[in-house]
């Protein structure tokens, strides 16, 4: 006997993940203005983060060679993730 245990939507409910399009959509004054308005914590927007780093590298292997546009969003996503984690203390 053997099973697959799938943890794809373990995270479903996180409010970390309704905050994910901060990175997503979201830049400069607009990202700023976005957190300012939710009342989220430092640790839930960390979450947040994560699933936009985690989502934009999803994406970008599935179009790196089929959609250079959607490459390129995945890559923007990817780096103001990790730009903003190297802006926390």
């Amino acid at each position: 006997m053997s099973a697959v245990i799938d943890f794809g939507t373990s995270g479903v409910g996180d409010p970390g993940c309704d905050v994910t399009i901060a990175w997503t959509f979201l830049s400069g004054q607009r990202q700023e203005a976005f957190r300012a308005a939710l009342p989220v914590d430092r640790a839930t927007w960390a979450r947040g983060r994560g699933w936009a780093l985690w989502k934009g590298l999803i994406t970008l292997a599935e179009h790196v060679d089929t959609s250079p546009s959607e490459a390129e969003k995945a890559r923007r996503t990817i780096d103001r993730a990790i730009a903003e984690h190297e802006d926390v203390p």
